[in-house]
């Protein structure tokens, strides 16, 4: 059997106007081409769906049936139709998106809610993990967007990379707050907080200081650099802080809600911190999720440019 579409809306109109002549100028078709697509109809189903009693045009109780499984298809059809269009114009669809701690803190849900704020129909699945766990569950294709550390360069997954850095926060009543750039040299000896030992920002910082030949002083060591932030507005530590977290506390203390007490400087010899978008290379991404990686992107330009000019 195969049944179209048209054949199925033709059927339909027949049936509530009862008559052909009424449903072709309803369909903006001829009567001949109405008649022809029943005809067409009643052979596909072989079932003779009208007949003429004295001049009118009577469905067979097999029509009346008939209907309700031709409504409910066309139905069904709309809706998805309706769905469709919903996914070209942004409209529905799913994010599912895996990041860092740094950016699930705070960067990562702030962009969502701007991104979504005229989607309502769009769901959301944002989950936290280390950068290995974001690039191995989008190689397998489980997460739509990963934002991560830059990794090395797979075939599995496709990255739009960032070329970010390390500032160095102070407790903004220490004399180093009017320093423009902090230096191994400023900090010989300091109470610091860093990321763990195998974090690559705290390898680069170690290296910092043995080149420099001053004393490397560690006091805490953290799992994300939001937690450090309260140790630093204490005044017990410096802290090496990837940019993100800088700016996020930054416009926080700008609308009173954050740590009022630290300042956020460039440290020299630069500490790189590089992120990525990470998307599945074998399976295409929506269109929503697409329009979400330009928009992410857009906001890390956005922050890198920030940090810049505030730090000039």
């Amino acid at each position: 059997m195969n049944l179209s579409i048209r054949q199925l809306a033709t059927f339909r109109e027949v049936m509530r106007s009862g008559s052909i002549s009424e449903a072709a100028r309803t369909l903006g078709r001829t009567q001949p081409a109405v008649s022809s697509t029943i005809a067409g109809l009643e052979t596909e189903l072989e079932l003779k769906l009208f007949v003429r009693e004295q001049g009118r045009l009577v469905p067979t109780p097999e029509a009346e049936f008939f209907l309700e499984e031709a409504e409910a298809i066309l139905k069904r059809l709309e809706i998805s139709k309706r769905t469709l269009r919903g996914l070209a114009n942004r409209e529905h669809g799913q994010l599912r998106v895996a990041g860092i701690p740094e950016a699930t803190a705070d960067f990562l849900p702030n962009s969502l809610s701007k991104f979504i704020a005229d989607k309502p129909s769009v769901k959301v699945a944002l989950a936290s993990r280390t950068s290995a766990e974001i690039e191995e569950l989008i190689a397998a294709q489980q997460f739509d967007i990963g934002f991560a550390e830059t990794p090395r360069a797979r075939n599995s997954f496709d990255q739009i990379d960032f070329d970010l850095e390390c500032m160095c926060a102070i407790p903004a009543t220490d004399p180093l707050a009017s320093k423009e750039v902090i230096t191994p040299t400023e900090l010989d000896g300091y109470p610091l907080a860093l990321l763990h030992s195998e974090h690559r920002s705290h390898r680069q910082t170690l290296a910092r200081f043995r080149d420099a030949g001053v004393r490397f002083n560690q006091r805490f060591e953290l799992q994300t650099a939001w937690h450090g932030l309260r140790f630093v507005e204490a005044g017990l530590c410096a802290l090496m802080c990837d940019m993100i977290t800088a700016y996020n506390a930054q416009e926080k203390g700008r609308l009173g809600m954050g740590p009022p007490m630290i300042v956020f400087r460039p440290f020299r010899p630069r500490i790189q911190n590089s992120l990525s978008i990470l998307t599945p290379t074998h399976r295409p991404i929506s269109i929503v999720a697409k329009d979400f990686c330009d928009f992410l992107a857009s906001e890390v330009e956005s922050i890198r440019t920030s940090m810049i000019k505030r730090t000039a």
